[in-house]
């Protein structure tokens, strides 16, 4: 594959990276309710993520998704859905202290996954994240070539992009977090978050 298309797809990819979206919201979630290290937990489940995206697209399954209407309608509402469930929990934990979110009795069956599998399910169910790969990632692809080797190429460029905006950016919550560690703070910004996440998810399941 030649580099100028990768490069092509790294400038194109970067500024949709930046922009701050689900994945920024729960890396900051995560470093407010808990540490530096659920940060990173989530940073890399959402380049995980990525990942199936990235499979999907080399075995052919996202063309089935791009022409199936229904398809794409039921992927935005299962993300619209649970992205609307992580933003009310994470509003709960706020309002009632981790530890009565960590007793309640229901849970999604990767609830016990933590910042890994919250990162990575809530880019699986992400449109936006498979419309990279649904969309732009095919503008990239020389044709009369083997489609699985590029797409690897794309998404490793991707995933490294994704973590290391993400990791910096735990870094600088980190940071933050430790000069003015209050629970009056860490309240507000897990409220902040859980309200950001929902309004995401209405978004996402809503969205044409």
């Amino acid at each position: 594959m030649e580099w100028h298309l990768v490069l092509g797809f790294v400038a194109a990819v970067t500024p949709l990276t930046l922009i701050p979206g689900t994945s920024f919201t729960l890396v900051t979630q995560q470093v407010i309710a808990g540490s530096r290290s659920d940060g990173v937990r989530a940073a890399f489940g959402s380049a995980c993520g990525l990942l199936v995206h990235a499979a999907f697209a080399a075995v052919g399954l996202s063309a089935l998704v791009s022409s199936s209407a229904r398809a794409l309608t039921v992927l935005k509402f299962l993300g619209g859905i649970y992205l609307i469930w992580l933003g009310w929990t994470t509003w709960r934990s706020a309002r009632r202290g981790v530890e009565a979110t960590t007793r309640r009795r229901w849970r999604l069956p990767w609830a016990q996954l933590g910042g890994f599998g919250q990162g990575m399910w809530s880019n699986v169910l992400n449109p936006k994240a498979a419309s990279v790969y649904l969309t732009l990632a095919p503008q990239f692809l020389t044709s009369g070539r083997p489609i699985t080797p590029q797409i690897v190429m794309l998404a490793v460029a991707h995933i490294a992009i994704v973590l290391v905006w993400l990791l910096f950016w735990t870094s600088v919550v980190a940071t933050a977090r430790t000069a003015i560690d209050t629970p009056r703070f860490r309240r507000g910004m897990s409220r902040l978050a859980g309200a950001v996440l929902v309004a995401f998810g209405v978004r996402t399941a809503t969205s044409s």
